[in-house]
């Protein structure tokens, strides 16, 4: 039994079809054909039960399965770090970073990171935390920097940053610039310049404004933090920015206006695959992040 086998197997596994393995791994069908009838040899069982009509795993060929593919994840993983050590610590990260938040929050690590590692290469990717974290699971992405730190997701590992409360921006001319403080029943009726659905701000607002008993005129949905103050500027609507991010608004004639009760923040945090061989660039921006944390 060779490392061989097993990826043409899960390959076989994977199609239940030969000539589309064969087409996958770029060899020829017979040479996997060959290399199935041995692995069934060496073990003793038929790993597929071959009809007129379909190939199917048979329950040995199940069981088999589940052991090839973390052989094989463990062999990538051996694969992975020798390259680490054999390029003398170069590479690259992948990282998927919210257009937002991301500049405003993350750009100090990053820089720091690159002070530290001017030889690993930076690849930024802009999407909202719903977005990144189907791109690590999906192993298209290495880490991310994310606007919430709680997740179902049982295959992530996540560590918090700083929690940041959700304002309100109001252009002064606006009936609610008036008030010191609001609650988001205050908010009914009025057009809001908010999060596309792939954030999870969006989501959260819409929670927060459920329990309040309506759903939000949506003006406009957005990723870009100029477009949202425009809009206010222009008397299109209201909007809800995290506090570190309305305290710099560069207008005067937008007032921003604090909640009664902090129920929406901004949670950033930075997230990964577990289970996963991570390597020297990842690993290493991940201890860094973890010296940023308050």
């Amino acid at each position: 039994m060779d490392i061989r086998q097993l990826e043409y197997f899960v390959e076989v596994a994977k199609h239940l079809s030969f000539t589309k393995a064969a087409s996958t791994l770029h060899v020829s069908q017979p040479s996997i054909s060959k290399s199935i009838q041995n692995f069934e040899a060496e073990l003793g069982v038929p790993l597929f039960y071959r009809s007129s009509k379909q190939l199917e795993l048979t329950d040995a060929g199940q069981a088999v399965l589940v052991n090839a593919l973390q052989v094989i994840e463990s062999f990538q993983n051996l694969r992975s770090e020798l390259t680490d050590l054999m390029e003398l610590k170069k590479g690259q990260i992948r990282i998927g970073i919210p257009p937002i938040v991301g500049a405003e929050f993350f750009s100090k690590l990053i820089s720091h990171y690159k002070e530290q590692h001017p030889y690993i290469e930076i690849a930024l990717t802009e999407a909202g935390t719903k977005r990144i974290r189907q791109d690590i699971e999906a192993g298209e992405l290495d880490i991310g920097l994310v606007c919430s730190v709680c997740s179902t997701n049982e295959n992530l590992e996540t560590i918090g940053f700083l929690v940041d409360p959700l304002q309100l921006i109001v252009h002064q001319d606006h009936p609610l610039a008036a008030y010191e403080t609001i609650e988001m029943a205050d908010l009914i009726g009025e057009a809001f310049i908010i999060y596309r659905k792939d954030f999870i701000l969006y989501d959260r607002i819409i929670e927060e404004c459920s329990k309040n008993g309506f759903f939000p005129t949506i003006a406009c949905e957005t990723t870009q933090k100029d477009l949202f103050i425009e809009m206010v500027q222009a008397k299109l609507g209201i909007a809800l920015l995290p506090k570190k991010i309305a305290a710099k608004v560069p207008y005067d004639s937008i007032k921003r206006i604090s909640f009664k009760e902090e129920t929406i923040h901004l949670e950033l945090g930075i997230t990964w695959k577990k289970n996963k061989y991570l390597p020297f660039a990842v690993r290493e921006f991940i201890q860094l992040a973890h010296s940023f944390v308050p």
